[in-house]
């Protein structure tokens, strides 16, 4: 109850604070569709809750921000949906479309209650990303121009952007270094994430640092493997295919998944499905290089053998017709000779 102090209605600051709690718990009492930006997830993994930063922009101003609240077990079921429709988890940095309800606390203040969260919504918006990307890069003219590059005829020398303990990274290098027809290849680790929002500025990173010892590669392979098809969304953004359509030598991609097409692949020299189908690419380029000069040996060794059988034979001739025509010439000689 407020007090009277010098004829004075005064309110202490716990029943202002419950006053507009009760007044918005009167005026917000059902929940709502809204939807925003997840600047931030804020996932405390100790808690497993989730403190989202809601924004929305508009022309990269920000118009609103609130607070957002998830609890451990909405988030695991909505998490759970996100990786089945997505394949990727929820996470910074997506459009949602998200059931609330206006939650006010006397010392956090006013947020968002979130109940549930549209998994179809996000994927939408990020195929609107990948188109988006798609429309830019062939704005700009490079949307095919790695693809155009010329690639050596023996591409030994490979720079890889992967991680030391992926599955993939494995997998490729034992397609290459233990093929069966003694191919030699040089290769170096250029580590980097590959998975989730910071791996953009990881690989891009890494292909700068490619730039400065250009020299000493014929391609670059971005190695991803074991991952499924969790994570793939990055591999959307712009400047990241950007940075791949643009690259002063072949970019080839093993990303391993099995489902459409990101736009860094998309723009990359080469794509693969999986790492050892890539590692298999290069075998062949290697095959088709490799099999023509052997057929050209085993032609040379064949035709060599054939002219010398024919020499030979020839000079024995020769030979005899030497010993013929000798023979004839000599033979009057020593006749008269024994005379």
């Amino acid at each position: 109850m407020p007090e009277n102090i010098d004829d004075r209605k005064v309110f202490s600051l716990l029943e202002v604070n419950n006053s507009i709690k009760r007044t918005i718990a009167e005026r917000y009492s059902s929940s709502f569709w809204v939807m925003a930006e997840m600047n931030k997830l804020n996932y405390y993994s100790h808690s497993g809750h989730c403190y989202p930063e809601l924004v929305e922009k508009n022309e990269g101003k920000t118009m609103a921000l609130m607070n957002g609240l998830l609890w451990r077990s909405d988030y695991e079921r909505i998490n759970t949906k996100f990786r089945h429709v997505l394949k990727e988890p929820l996470k910074s940095g997506i459009k949602i479309l998200f059931l609330a309800s206006v939650n006010y606390d006397p010392v956090y203040g006013v947020s968002l209650w979130i109940k549930d969260i549209d998994p179809s919504f996000s994927l939408g918006e990020l195929e609107k990303e990948k188109q988006e990307s798609i429309v830019r890069l062939h704005a700009e003219g490079i949307f095919d121009r790695n693809k155009t590059l010329p690639i050596a005829q023996l591409p030994q020398r490979i720079a890889i952007i992967s991680v030391e303990t992926s599955k993939g990274y494995s997998d490729f290098l034992k397609v290459i270094d233990s093929n069966p027809f003694g191919y030699k290849f040089f290769h170096m680790l250029f580590p980097a994430l590959l998975q989730g929002e910071r791996s953009i500025p990881s690989i891009i990173r890494q292909l700068d640092l490619i730039k400065k010892v250009l020299h000493h590669f014929d391609l670059v392979a971005i190695i991803r493997g074991g991952g499924g098809d969790v994570g793939l969304s990055s591999y959307n953004n712009y400047d990241l295919a950007a940075a791949i359509a643009t690259f002063p030598i072949p970019v080839i991609t093993g990303i391993g998944h099995s489902t459409n097409e990101t736009v860094s692949e998309i723009v990359s020299y080469k794509n693969a499905i999986t790492p050892t189908e890539l590692g298999d690419w290069l075998l062949q380029l290697f095959h088709n290089f490799s099999v023509p000069v052997q057929n050209a040996e085993k032609t040379i060794i064949s035709e060599s053998q054939q002219i010398l059988f024919r020499e030979e034979r020839n000079l024995s001739q020769l030979l005899r017709l030497f010993k013929s025509v000798t023979s004839n010439t000599t033979k009057p000689l020593r006749l008269d000779l024994e005379k």
